[in-house]
């Protein structure tokens, strides 16, 4: 897993929201303010800021623009090296997602024994969608991450609840203060507090373990709150607070809800501009259809393409087994709880870009899979590490390719753009490679470039002009459209598309045709 990691996080260029979080994180560095990205919290954007600080890059304090600019002027305007600061920016998420993988290997085992454990482990560690975007300067598995940490320790806790509750809640505090996503969780963890500390408390009568179980729900909470308001500090003492986004007025349940948390102010202005991100009309796309506004079974359709089949079945048989097995019957709770609320949460989104916004679910599942050895069939271990090995197959078969996978049902990684857009295959991530494959291949030939990234395309060498903007008897030779525009094509750039005939493709996200 590390192996893949790394070897993404060197040969991808910028992801679309990358250069905003290490713009981000720079600003955090240098001035000590919180006034870029303040949609998210700050947690995560330090984490990538650890691995910023040791690049060391040329920061411009004079440069004004949007979040977008900042980052890129940071990558490409200040004279440093793109490739060598997102690789130091994106090492820290690496090392935290080898972390987690520990994690799932402790709950497993400590639910179903040393055996689970290592199945969990691997299917964790051949994720495509975990290596994917475990290997980016980004926020999605860091929250899934301590979410799930804030589980195992909460687990643990039905046991020596004095020493797991308060860590638990400073990891569920790590998950708020990384991304507000996690917060459809906090009801669920918090009633899991309060289920494992009555459970520590056999002895006692029910009103004494009643009570029990509210003050261990109550040292989560303030635990976890605390680490939120520690987030904000350590980025700015302060908290000096001077938005330059417009800061949308929320009101009904989500006003409430943003009035209610007792965090910074910091954090409720950006939960609202979340709030306002949600009600713009975002376009998706799913089997092929371009449509604008959400589907409700978008993430579970996207999942069942974007995840190694024999992981699905594992997945199945792990979630049965721990409803079915009466040890394990009290784990149900505690693993499939929250999947099931964060995913239901996350179905009820207005922006279907990705399997990123439920990342959660092959974290968590990992752990429940693994259970699936608990079941007493005496064909089910050979059965099991036969479907871990197809995993491991299918993983390894898409190296170095993560972003772009799709299961073999659906066609593999080459035919992930004809069901699927945006960072499920295409987040402007092979800008390097397609500058190499012009390089060797097509020297010389005139180019045209419609690219949907966050990259500079002129910094890689890559010089060529928008074929959109002329008319269309002036566009000939290499045509060269990332797959998230394709998807999207309508009118010129369709016509365009039709007109020509492909060529080849560059990392299963760029298409390249002839004109």
């Amino acid at each position: 897993m590390a192996v893949a990691m790394v070897t993404a996080a060197v040969q991808q260029t910028p992801t679309v929201d990358e250069p905003v979080y290490v713009g981000a994180a720079a600003v955090y560095l240098h001035e000590h303010s919180l006034r870029v990205n303040p949609e998210h919290p700050p947690l995560g954007k330090l984490v990538i800021a650890t691995g910023v600080a040791a690049a060391g890059p040329r920061y411009d304090a004079s440069f004004t623009g949007n979040q977008q600019r900042i980052g890129q002027h940071l990558l490409y305007g200040s004279g440093n090296d793109p490739w060598r600061v997102m690789f130091w920016a994106r090492l820290p998420v690496i090392v935290l997602t080898l972390l987690f993988g520990l994690v799932v290997w402790a709950f497993a085992r400590d639910l179903a024994g040393p055996a689970a454990g290592l199945v969990a482990l691997a299917l964790y560690a051949f994720s495509p969608d975990v290596i994917a975007h475990g290997s980016l300067a980004t926020l999605d598995v860091p929250a899934a991450g301590f979410l799930l940490t804030s589980v195992w320790l909460l687990w643990r806790a039905r046991l020596r609840p004095t020493r797991h509750l308060p860590l638990a809640g400073a990891a569920l505090g790590a998950a708020l203060a990384t991304k507000a996503a996690a917060l459809p969780a906090v009801p669920v963890l918090l009633a899991l507090a309060a289920v494992s500390a009555r459970h520590a408390c056999v002895a006692g009568r029910r009103r004494e373990r009643l009570l029990r179980a509210a003050a261990g729900a109550g040292v989560v909470a303030l635990a976890a709150v605390a680490v939120v308001w520690a987030a904000y500090l350590v980025v700015d003492p302060r908290l000096r607070w001077a938005p330059e986004q417009h800061v949308p007025v929320v009101h009904g349940l989500r006003g409430l809800l943003v009035r209610l948390l007792p965090f910074p102010l910091e954090y409720r202005d950006g939960l609202r501009m979340q709030f306002a991100f949600e009600n713009q009309p975002w376009q998706g796309f799913l089997f092929g259809r371009l449509y604008t506004g959400s589907l409700w079974y978008y993430l579970p359709a996207a999942l069942l393409v974007k995840t190694p089949l024999g992981m699905l079945a594992l997945w199945a048989v792990g979630a049965v087994a721990l409803c079915a097995r009466r040890r394990l019957r009290p784990a149900a709770a505690y693993l499939l709880a929250p999947t099931g609320v964060l995913l239901a949460a996350a179905m009820t989104g207005s922006r279907d870009l990705g399997t990123r916004y439920a990342l959660f679910v092959p974290v968590f599942l990992a752990v429940a899979a693994g259970c699936a050895l608990a079941v007493r069939w005496r064909w089910l271990p050979t059965v099991t590490w036969l479907l871990v090995l197809w995993v491991a197959v299918s993983s390894l078969r898409t190296f170095p390719y993560y972003l772009p996978y799709s299961n073999e049902a659906f066609g593999g990684p080459a035919r992930t753009h004809l069901r699927l857009h945006d960072s499920n295959v295409d987040w402007g991530q092979d800008l390097g490679r397609l500058a190499r494959r012009l390089r060797e291949r097509h020297r010389g030939e005139r180019v045209w470039l419609v690219y949907k990234g966050s990259g500079v395309p002129s910094a890689y060498g890559i010089h060529a002009p928008d074929p959109r903007l002329v008319p269309p008897e002036q566009v000939h030779g290499l045509l060269v459209v990332s797959d998230s525009a394709l998807a999207k094509a309508r009118g010129r750039l369709a016509e365009l598309v039709a007109d020509s005939h492909p060529v080849e493709e560059v990392g299963h996200s760029i298409t390249i045709f002839r004109r």
